[in-house]
Order: structure tokens, then sequence, then C-alpha cells
């Protein structure tokens, strides 16, 4: 999650914890300190971190110096030789994409994404030119890409074949495939007449794949370690208006044992570094709505991975994230060694990912920490429903609409025990403010009377926030996915709002405001953020918590501000939809009165028998202090 999310999930759940902590009795003080024990663990721990963040860097230093762009250009020594000379392009063009490949490296130079453009397209009017409106993945102006070889030779010097020159077996240098066709393209890198290294990829019609097989032919007199390093060079090119909201999603991550692991540079100047040891099913980096991908065919033909990144600061308060990644395969020093590859380049769309196998769509990152409990949410509920609704509702903006009110009716159980609970503590105040009269010199006895009351009526102090607690993950869910649906990507709606994916500004500021750094007005935040006060209005009741009623819509407006406009507008409807069930909970309820409940007595809550053994704690610790 980036910065502005994570704090808008930690305002919510501070304000129902504030809602929760204004219902419930006072509990009894009691001061824990750590032990002496817990200290000696603590600082253990934190001698051991220290122990492998300074072995985990002497492991990567030296991998890390091989992807580092100065050794592209290094002396080659007596095997290979860098001879500036112009390049030759060859391009490919099948259903979803235009390629070019170079003989500079036998590398993949740009790579254009047909049903996706930039997002400046839109704005110049009668400009039609391919390569400017689609967006291009390949970071080739920095000289990122690949896929290139990096390895030590024989006479010791450091390799790395991104700038050497290779020859090809292209005779055109356009060549359109459809979808039932494949292409073969080659590129070799000849020491002499028999020893080579030869790159090979099949492209086809249909897909954003390709098949990649690296051929190492009479190379085991030359390549002296044991270990020869496949990389891409800084991850994917930026092409989104908002390289600040693009970095914060850009991260590069492997799939390995079983687990989808994520490696990120958090802040403006971090470093990162990370080495994988052992079989690695595949390595990829991806940003806001697209990813690239290496699996290796076979998870055994690799011995590893590596990745390395930088967060930077851009022109205009901007960020760039860049990522290497390698895989690591061994090296049998034999005459002849082949490894094969699928590379994927395109956008991180779940189902695509999915239909490609090799679990790709775990690149697509729901619920952050929490994983385990949302993303089985998000994948097999709610982008199902979303992409189903979608198949006869043409209008994402009106999918959203829809989509809104469905999960408003699924969770009306929730909402409906939520507002009864909430009604039941407002009809039981006036009972409780007796008894804090009464019992006002009596801390422990009016806490014990408190919970005799909850007791007797069924009530539930926490009863309010728990519903709410238990939508959280849905709500999260829903959060991730309408944060980076590609689906909404340049989709527009109605009147100023031209795209779902993007804050739809109706004014800009002159100046950013402090802590939030915001300096422009979202239009759908400003209603989203007037039915949040509507809503409040009519379900606060209680005088402690009026505050809650401006503070928590004002709050809650300013974070949005910087959303995009299809989280807003879900969360606006949804709002407007709790409005009108509130409503009608409200006046279904205008009636209801307080009634004990039956042998309420004989069997005690759990928070009374916790007040009760806080009490008997208490009473134990005043003798022994007598």
């Amino acid at each position: 999650m980036d910065r502005k999310t994570t704090i808008a999930f930690i305002l919510i759940g501070a304000i129902l914890v504030l809602w929760l902590y204004l219902n419930s009795p006072s509990p009894v003080e009691q001061q824990n300190k750590p032990t002496d024990s817990t200290l000696a663990l603590k600082d253990s721990l934190s001698k051991a971190a220290e122990k492998s963040s300074v072995k985990q860097e002497a492991v990567s230093k030296t991998r890390s110096n091989q992807l580092d762009g100065d050794t592209i250009k290094s002396n080659y020594g007596k095997y290979f030789s860098f001879t500036p000379q112009k390049e030759r392009i060859i391009t490919i063009d099948n259903k979803l994409v235009r390629l070019e490949l170079s003989t500079e490296g036998g590398d993949i130079k740009k790579y254009f994404l047909k049903k996706y453009k930039n997002w400046y397209a839109s704005d110049e009017k009668g400009n039609n030119d391919f390569y400017n409106t689609h967006v291009q993945l390949v970071d080739y102006e920095n000289d990122g890409g690949g896929p290139d070889l990096s390895f030590v030779s024989s006479d010791g010097k450091a390799i790395n074949t991104a700038k050497l020159i290779f020859t090809t077996n292209a005779d055109k240098s356009f060549y359109k495939i459809t979808d039932s066709d494949s292409l073969i393209i080659k590129f070799r890198l000849a020491v002499d007449t028999n020893k080579y290294i030869e790159k090979e990829y099949i492209f086809f019609g249909d897909k954003y794949s390709m098949k990649y097989h690296l051929k190492l032919v009479g190379m085991n007199n030359i390549i002296s370690n044991n270990d020869i390093d496949l990389v891409w060079h800084k991850g994917l090119r930026f092409v989104e208006e908002n390289s600040v909201d693009e970095a914060a999603y850009s991260n590069s991550s492997v799939f390995y044992g079983g687990d989808h692991v994520i490696v990120e540079a958090s802040k403006i100047g971090d470093k990162v570094q990370k080495e994988f040891n052992g079989r690695v099913e595949w390595i990829g980096v991806r940003d806001k709505y697209f990813a690239a991908i290496i699996a290796p065919k076979n998870s055994s033909d690799v011995d590893g991975a590596y990745i390395d990144g930088t967060k930077t600061a851009y022109m205009n308060n901007g960020e760039r994230a860049y990522y290497n990644i390698s895989l690591i395969i061994p090296f049998n020093n034999t005459d002849l060694e082949q490894r094969d590859f699928t590379i994927y380049i395109g956008p991180a769309d779940y189902n695509i990912l999915k239909s490609y196998g090799h679990n790709f769509e775990q690149m697509v990152d729901f619920g952050g920490i929490i994983k385990f409990l949302v993303r089985p949410i998000a994948v097999y509920i709610l982008l199902p429903l979303f992409n189903f609704l979608h198949s006869f509702i043409p209008n994402y903006g009106l999918v959203i609409i829809v989509f809104s009110l469905i999960i408003k009716f699924a969770l009306y159980p929730f909402t409906k025990s939520s507002f009864q609970s909430m009604k039941k503590m407002q009809l039981l105040q006036p009972k409780i403010k007796e008894i804090k009269e009464k019992y006002k010199d009596d801390p422990q006895k009016l806490n014990k009377e408190t919970m005799k009351l909850y007791s007797t009526y069924g009530v539930n102090p926490a009863g309010g926030c728990l519903p709410l607690i238990l939508q959280m993950p849905i709500f999260i869910a829903l959060w991730e996915l309408l944060k980076v649906a590609i689906e909404l990507r340049q989709q527009p709606f109605i009147f100023w709002i031209k795209d779902l994916s993007r804050p739809d500004v109706i004014y800009q500021l002159p100046f950013k405001l402090p802590f939030f750094g915001i300096d422009q007005i979202s239009g759908l935040a400003l209603l989203m953020g007037i039915a949040t006060f509507f809503q409040q209005k009519m379900t606060v009741q209680d005088p402690k918590q009026k505050a809650l009623v401006y503070v928590m819509p004002i709050f809650l407006t300013i974070l949005f501000m910087s959303f995009p406009a299809g989280l807003n507008l879900y969360y606006f409807m949804f709002n407007v939809f709790s409005i009108a069930q509130q409503y009608y909970i409200n006046h279904k309820h205008d009636g209801m009165e307080l009634q004990p409940v039956k042998n309420a007595n004989r069997k005690k809550g759990f928070m009374t028998r916790m007040m009760e053994a806080a009490e008997q704690n208490a009473k134990i610790q005043q003798k022994k202090r007598r």
C-alpha cells in the first residue's frame, strides 16, 4: 500500500477504536513492565538482524556490480570486443503488440501495447501516430530492458552482453504475424565459428508472451564461474501522468518456494538488494498497471534470483523507481547448454496473467500484509462480479454504481445488526447515566453494574463496531481492486469524469496542504465527504461523539482527493445507499423498546466475567498491600 492508502486505513481504524472506547466501560488500569528476559530477547533479535544485514550486503555486492550500467561499457578482454556500430532494428507486429528487436545486445528495444494508450494521447487532437500514442514499456532511454547475459570470462572480465553487437537470421526489418502465426528470430554473438551465444525468440500472433531459448555453444572454456545471470535492466518505463502514484505501485518480485515475495524501495533514496537461493518459478517487475515476467520452463534450470532497486526523485516533485532483476542460471561447463524461458510483457490484468499459467497471476497483489484474508475475497468474489457486470454494462462508471449497490445488499445483515445495536445503546443511555450518578465514587462497582445492565438487556457495547470490523476485509479488497484495476485506465464516465483511473480534478490549488501533500480538488471526493457527513449525522447521537460528525468527513475528503475517480465513485455511491438504508432502518425501528433478555443471569457475558475477574484481582492486591 502507498502512504495515503495506509493513512486512510489508519484513520478509519482509529475512528472505529475511538467509537468502541467511547461506548465501553472504563477498564481497570494495569501496568505491565517488560521483564528482563523480554528486553534481552529484543536485544538479541536486534543484533541478529544487524549481522544478517551486513552479511547480505557482502553477498550481494559482487552481483550488484555486474548489474551496474558502467560494467556494460567496460573492457571486454580477449574473447569479446565492443565495436561501436549502428544497430539494426527488426519490428514484429501481432494482434496485441508491436515490438522492436535490436542487434545491439540481441535485446527487446521497444514494446508497444496496442490496446493501451499514453495518458496524454486523448488530449492531442488529430494525433494518430502509433509510436506516440501507444504505451511503450521498455526503458531504453536509460539503457533498460533485456534480456541480457552477465558472467565472468576465464580472463577475469565482467561481461554484460547489452552493448555487444549480435548477428541475426532476420532477412526483413518488419514482420506482421496474425493470430495463428508464429515467428522465430535468432541472434548470435560469436567468439569464433564453433563458440557462440545464441538467443532465439518465438513470437505468436495473439499473445503478450514469447518463448526465449538461450543456447551456449563451446563456451565451457570461456565462462569461468559456475553460473550466468539472465538480466532485465531498469524495470519498466514509466508511462502514467502521476509518477508518484505509479512509483508507489512499482516493485519487483519472485515466485519462490510457493510464495510471492515482493521487494520494494519504499521511499526516495531507498536502495534494496535481495538474493534468493534455490528454485525460482519466475521473477518480474511491475508498475501500477503493467508487468514484465521471466519464467524458466523448469524451475530446476535456475539456481536462484537476484534483485536490486532504488527509488529516486523526479522533476516537478515526482518519483521514479528502478529495479534490476536477474535469474541465476547454473553453467555446467559443457560444450552445449540450453535453457528455455517464457517472457511476458503486458498488462497486470489478473485474468490475462492467469491464462499463461506459472502462477503469473500472483503478480497482482491484493491486500498487502493481510492478503491471506483479503485476496480470496478479491479473486473469487469481487473480481468475477466486476467482470460479469461489465459483460452487459459497457460503461465502467455504471458498473461501479451497480457494483456498489450489490455490495450494499450483500452487507445488509452486518449493517442491520450494527444499526440495531447502536439504537439499543442509545435507549440504554438514561439508565447508564443513573448508574454513573449512583456509583460515581466507586469505579469498580460502576463497571460491574454497567456490565450487569448490558447483560440484563442483551446489549453488547461493541455490537455497533464489531460488524464494521468484520466488513473491513471486504472494504480493503474493494480498495485494492479499484485502485489498480487496469480495466478502469482511461475509461470515461460522465460530465467532468474523463478517466476513472485518475483523480477527477475540478480545481488545481496553488499550494499543497501540509502533511497530506494535496494540491487538487476532486469533485467526487467532495461528494463522498458530503455523503459521509449526512450519514454520520444520522448515526451519531451521543454528545461525546459529535466531533466525529465533522472530523471524519473532513479527513476522509482530504485523503480521497488524490485517489482514482473510480474508487471515489464507489465510496460516494456506497454512502448514498447507506443513507437510504439507514433512513429505512431508523424509521422501521422507531418504536423499539428495551426488553430484559430472558434467563440473562444464567450465563454471564465475556465482558462481565472479565470485569469480575479484574475486580477480584484488585481486592487481592489490596489485601497484599495491607
